[in-house]
């Protein structure tokens, strides 16, 4: 009907090919290979004959018609596209959507006025992905337009990291309810919320009678066959199978196809009426007898929504080979370049198609390098009212997908967005490991400290570079914060107050024994050495700002080998006071004579021994330990937040300055505490025992707190 009307207003056209009228022969293929191949044979025979002849060359060839328009089903153009294309026949198909059409080598002269089924597939896994479903089910009738579509679904669902958790075909040759038994079993059995039904309409209406029986709910997403197709939205309690998604081509309403066909009814049905019973009425000739029974009554039959967006598909077909025989004519409104005896070839005609440029009702129509025009899909939902069914769109798609998520309506206790995954997604910090063979089924992995999530989509986690590191859970490295004992801390300032209110004691202490210097008892605890003693801790207390503040390499330079060596010098004077206390009270006899050695020479000479010694040690050390910068840039970055001290290395040298101290502090303990206690006179050596060894059990606490 609509093939009629267009070649009509052509020919009552006559700016667009004047002095020329179209004419057209329409077959029924009867969705049967074996009944189309004959009209095809028909339309290549040579023009005003009945016989296809073989020739080499068919250059200067010319069939009985210059272009055929259809079929509209991708299996009827499976079996003639080949043929058609041999002899470069421009074919324009309206209905025909198979990707695989696009393939120029096999169809060269295929067009189509609807979007093929990859850009179809396109949308559908844009949709998917558009509302977080990764587990889905697809299901498409045994045919070419079936099964291709399940094919590429499920390679482009592959690609999108989608998982199709079932597939299956539905017979269309034979019953199908056994199988679709089956399919909706599985489709149970996997959990999945959102189907894919790329079917015939016919095979669409089986599928979801058994569907409505079992009292299935869920999200169907439709292909363009079925999406808008009474056969299906006319199934009793169809309401019931939940959210029904589709997609219609884009196209427009034909202008004036409505009066058309009333005035061409009205027209049947009076020359019926005129007609005798037996006149014409059982022509066999007649290739539709049941025409005449037509009237304005039929109207209805192109104002259903789904006539209506194939009538502009063949629409779009016609004056497709009008805009080609317009250019190749070279027509202007008055005339063409047109005689009795012009030939149209095929292939001349197919060039100038591959090229045209058009415009329908303000909108320019015009095809790709594959044939395929440029339409796009309206997206569709189904909203029922009661019973009645009404088509809202919801988005549209034309190379990139729009929705307006705020019409879409869902069939769910909260009416909210339907959850289709095999596992939930994975919280940030972690990482999926796979179940089993579909990727969309996994656990998830936290990881671990030293590592982290580079993606969302990643299935292992990646260790931090050089110098960076992660806390457990991380989606990125960071470079580790060092803190340090800041003056502004509460630590250091404690700290800071201790170690001035015992610099303050050992003053108190020194100007004491500085006043008292003459007396016995500051002579009998060491005289000028007590002094030196005293001094040498007030050093070492003096000392604890090297431990505070941002260290630097000058710092920790400086830090252990002047503490350590305060250090000696006051406990070297202690072990000589000690050796003292020894040998006078081991060897009292022997040490007499020597007494004035012993406290004199021969006790400044062990101290400033210790002391030489200690320095020795301290500038090796010194020599050997590496700096703060070069001790960080070798570092092992193994945290996130860390304490920055100075470097000990070696540790041999820290084991020999404090080590030399610990032997003098033996020493004194050894010497002094066996020692008898004086009568009626100040005991010297029981302070020392308790000193040392209150500095010995310090070390032993500390060296396994520090080694920890």
């Amino acid at each position: 009907m609509v093939m009629k009307y267009a070649v009509d207003e052509v020919n009552a056209n006559p700016k667009i090919l004047p002095g020329i009228k179209l004419g057209y022969k329409i077959y029924d293929t009867c969705r049967q290979s074996s009944v189309i191949i004959r009209p095809t044979i028909y339309f290549l025979t040579k023009k005003s004959t009945e016989s296809l002849s073989i020739q080499c060359n068919y250059t200067d060839y010319e069939p009985n018609m210059a272009a055929v328009i259809g079929p509209n089903g991708s299996e009827m153009v499976s079996v003639i596209g080949k043929l058609l294309g041999f002899f470069l026949m421009p074919q324009i198909s309206y209905r025909a959507t198979s990707d695989k059409f696009s393939d120029k080598t096999l169809y060269p002269s295929f067009f189509r006025t609807v979007p093929s089924d990859k850009w179809q597939v396109d949308v559908m896994v844009l949709l998917i992905q558009e509302f977080g479903w990764n587990w889905v089910a697809v299901i498409g009738s045994e045919e070419e337009y079936g099964q291709a579509g399940v094919q590429e679904f499920s390679k482009l669902a592959e690609k999108s990291s989608l998982c199709v958790a079932y597939q299956a075909l539905i017979p269309v040759y034979t019953d199908p309810a056994p199988t679709i038994e089956i399919i909706i079993n599985n489709i149970k059995a996997s959990n999945v919320s959102v189907t894919v039904v790329f079917s015939l309409p016919d095979s669409a209406a089986s599928f979801f009678r058994e569907v409505i029986k079992h009292n299935i709910t869920g999200v169907w997403i439709s292909s363009t066959s079925w999406a808008n197709n009474n056969r299906v939205t006319d199934i009793p309690n169809i309401q019931s199978i939940g959210t029904v998604i589709g997609f219609t081509d884009k196209t427009q309403s034909v202008d004036q196809l409505k009066e058309y066909t009333q005035a061409l009814f009205t027209k049947i049905s009076e020359e019926n009426r005129s007609m005798t019973h037996t006149e014409d009425n059982n022509d066999p000739n007649d290739p539709c007898p049941q025409c005449w029974n037509l009237s304005p009554a039929n109207i209805s039959l192109v104002e259903h929504t789904a006539v209506k967006l194939a009538a502009y598909s063949v629409y779009a077909a016609v004056y497709s080979v009008v805009e080609a025989l317009h250019q190749l004519l070279k027509c202007n409104d008055t005339q063409c370049d047109w005689e009795p005896e012009t030939k149209i070839y095929p292939w001349k005609l197919l060039q100038v198609m591959k090229n045209i440029s058009f415009y329908i009702n303000g909108s320019k129509f015009e095809y790709d390098s594959d044939g395929n025009p440029n339409i796009g899909y309206n997206v569709i939902q189904w909203v029922w009212n009661n019973s009645d069914l009404h088509v809202q769109n919801v988005g549209t798609f034309l190379k990139t997908l729009s929705l307006n998520k705020t019409l879409f309506t869902w069939h769910t206790e909260d009416s909210k967005v339907p959850v289709s995954t095999c596992s939930a997604a994975c919280e940030d910090g972690q990482v999926r490991r796979v179940k089993g063979f579909h990727s969309c089924c996994f656990d998830c992995i936290d990881c671990q400290p030293g590592t982290y999530q580079a993606s969302q989509d990643d299935n292992q986690c990646t260790e931090c570079p050089k110098g960076q590191w992660s806390t457990l859970r991380s989606t990125s490295c960071t470079e580790p914060i060092f803190d340090v004992m800041s003056w502004d801390r509460t630590e250091s300032v404690l700290m800071a107050l201790a170690g001035a209110l015992l610099l303050l004691f050992q003053s108190s202490v020194l100007i004491l024994f500085i006043r008292h210097r003459s007396t016995p008892l500051v002579l009998a605890s060491g005289g000028i050495q007590a002094f030196v003693a005293l001094l040498s801790l007030m050093g070492a207390c003096m000392c604890l700002v090297l431990f505070l503040g941002q260290p630097t390499d000058t710092v920790c330079r400086l830090q252990i080998p002047l503490t350590s060596i305060w250090q000696t010098v006051a406990l070297s004077i202690i072990a000589s006071i000690s050796l003292q206390v020894f040998f006078v009270s081991e060897f009292p006899q022997k040490a007499a004579p020597h007494l004035r050695t012993i406290r004199g020479p021969g006790s400044w000479l062990l101290v400033l021994s210790c002391c030489v010694a200690q320095a020795g040690i301290c500038g090796w050390f010194v020599q050997e330990s590496p700096s703060l910068t070069v001790y960080m840039q070798k570092m092992e970055i193994n945290f996130v937040r860390s304490f920055l001290t100075c470097p000990t290395e070696p540790m041999v040298g820290i084991a020999l300055l404090q080590g030399f101290n610990v032997v003098l502090a033996l020493v004194s303990f050894m010497c002094t505490f066996m020692a008898v206690k004086p009568l009626h006179q100040y005991n010297l050596s029981r302070d020392i025992t308790f000193s040392c060894l209150i500095y010995c059990v310090i070390w032993v606490t500390f060296i396994p707190i520090y080694m920890d």
